[in-house]
């Protein structure tokens, strides 16, 4: 489990193709042990070798190189990274669990000021979970939905947030991996099967079980 604060930006230092996945190792310059998760660029990775205080090693499936955009990277590009929260931390940002939704691309970047306004396109899996002000996890970062359009949504990023993510790096037309917030897939899940329906849910269908 994560948080969407990113610890950290840090450089891929070798992408390498296998047989039905990927061999990922970033350069984390801090110490790592085997087995432990960490979110790499919103993807929660299990460590599985590395040097010590330097190197990370990550085995990616095939299915994750479905769903994300960790295929796409190449030595020299730079990831978010979020060690796995403590159970004795504060928490901040929301739950982050690491499982990618979609895949959507930056559409438009809007300097306002010191601030910044990025518009994302929202694939349509994802379309029925997003929530004006509910949380969204954009390449591993927690973030707060402003506003939603047709096929997109809108959020504010401080100063902060932008110089201290990859963020800063981004051009419209790049991809990013989206988490939806966990909460609202829940919901959305249990009031489908209490609804009786998989195609969606509908207002005469809420009707019916009481809402």
């Amino acid at each position: 489990m994560f948080t969407g604060l990113i610890e950290s930006v840090c450089t891929v230092s070798s992408s390498v193709r296998r047989s039905g996945g990927l061999k990922l190792v970033v350069t984390v310059g801090t110490d790592v042990k085997y087995g432990e998760s960490i979110s790499v660029n919103g993807v929660c990775l299990t460590v599985t070798g590395g040097s010590k205080g330097k190197l990370a090693e990550f085995e990616v499936s095939g299915e994750s190189l479905s769903v994300t955009t960790l295929g796409t990277l190449r030595s020299g590009d730079q990831v978010n990274i979020e060690r796995a929260m403590q159970a004795d931390s504060r928490f901040g940002g929301h739950f982050v669990q690491g499982h990618i939704d979609a895949a959507g691309k930056v559409k438009k970047i809007e300097k306002q000021g010191d601030f910044w306004r990025f518009v994302f396109t929202a694939p349509q899996d994802i379309q029925g979970l997003l929530i004006p002000k509910g949380s969204i996890a954009i390449d591993g970062v927690s973030l707060t939905i402003t506003d939603i359009g047709k096929g997109d949504f809108g959020v504010a990023i401080i100063p902060a947030t932008f110089e201290n993510t990859i963020f800063k790096n981004y051009k419209v037309g790049d991809t990013v991996n989206i988490e939806t917030d966990m909460i609202c897939r829940i919901v959305k899940r249990q009031l489908e099967r209490m609804a009786g329906s998989e195609q969606g849910l509908t207002v005469e269908k809420l009707k019916e079980i009481g809402f």
